[in-house]
This record gives structure tokens, C-alpha cells and sequence, in this order.
């Protein structure tokens, strides 16, 4: 009578003769362990559980850390009540926070890749390419001041400082509104 005979499939009989080599190595190796050789390996398998217990907790410390900072850094960042761009070096915006998008009238998943050039009100472009190309020439922050708007509207005026890191060369800028502070000022 052959395997296929009996009703077994490839895969059951591979199963059955793989169980049958275990239980005779078993037999063999059972015989080869002295019950000082058990003792060791529980031990070493239960030193082992409780490194991996310590290791889990230090984990969840490192991120309970990790959430909390993420947390601070929404709150210092996103929600800063001045406006926080990072640019690239040919203008476009890789990032922004709330304030930034408010001060440009726009979402701030529209602004993303986006040319910040573009929100310079017309009378201000100079002035920010001459601060863009500076910051960019040098290693020390910048500032002007300008006006944002597109399309002959402007939306505000704002003190902007800038500067380049060094090791991606991206432009990290902070914007304020000091529209109201000029206001006051003319009056």
C-alpha cells in the first residue's frame, strides 16, 4: 500500500516522518542532558525572560518620552502664535506651522511644495530676494521687513527673520504679523 493509498497528502506525511525524527533525536538527547545541564538552561531561560521584561519597560519609557516631546513639540511648534516656514533652497515650503498657513490665507496641506515667493506682495519682492539670496551667501541670520499678499491683495505686514542649517541647507524662517503694531504706530 502506498502514501496515496492511505489518504495522506504530501504535506501529512512530511509532518508525521518530521514528528518521528524529533521523538528519536529527543530520546537521544534526553539521555545526553544530566539534570545539573536542566538546571543551568531554566536558569539561563529565566535570566533571560527578566532582561527582556527590563528591556520592555525601558522601551515604554522611551516612548512615553518620545509621545511626550512630540507633544511639546505640536505645542511649540503648530500652534506658535507666529508663523514658522522651512524652505528649500530654490523658495518652496517643505514645512509650516498653523500660523504660518493663516498669515498666507490658505491650508496648509495646499502651501506644502509651494513657492513661498509667490506670497510676497509685489512692492516686497526685492526685499525678500535680497534677504533669500544673503541668508543663503552667509552663515548668520537675517531679517527684513515685508508684506505678504498674492494677486495685488495684501494680507499683512511682517518682521521675518531667517537662516540656513547647515547640514540639509534649508531656510528656517519666523515670521510675525506686526501689522496692528504698525497700525498703532501711525496713529
Amino acid at each position: 500500500m502506498n502514501e496515496t493509498e492511505t489518504g495522506f497528502s504530501d504535506a501529512e506525511m512530511l509532518r508525521r516522518r518530521a514528528e518521528d525524527q524529533l521523538r528519536l533525536k529527543q530520546k537521544i538527547s534526553d539521555n545526553d542532558y544530566n539534570e545539573a545541564d536542566v538546571k543551568k538552561l531554566v536558569h539561563e531561560l529565566q535570566v533571560h525572560q527578566i532582561e527582556l521584561e527590563m528591556q520592555n519597560e525601558e522601551l515604554q519609557l522611551a516612548n512615553d518620552s518620545a509621545e511626550s516631546a512630540l507633544k511639546k513639540y505640536t505645542m511649540l511648534y503648530d500652534l506658535a502664535p507666529i508663523g514658522y516656514f522651512i524652505l528649500e533652497s530654490d523658495g518652496s515650503i517643505s514645512d509650516l506651522n498653523f500660523t504660518g498657513a493663516d498669515m498666507l490665507r490658505d491650508k496648509r496641506f495646499n502651501l506644502i511644495n509651494s513657492n513661498f515667493k509667490l506670497h510676497i506682495s509685489e512692492e516686497s519682492r526685492t526685499v525678500f530676494n535680497d534677504f533669500f539670496s544673503l541668508i543663503y551667501s552667509g552663515y548668520t541670520k537675517e531679517s527684513c521687513n515685508l508684506m505678504l499678499g498674492y494677486d495685488n491683495n495684501t494680507f499683512c505686514h511682517v518682521y521675518m527673520e531667517g537662516i540656513v542649517t547647515d547640514d540639509d541647507r534649508k531656510c528656517l524662517l519666523s515670521v510675525v504679523d506686526i501689522s496692528e503694531f504698525r497700525e498703532h504706530n501711525n496713529k
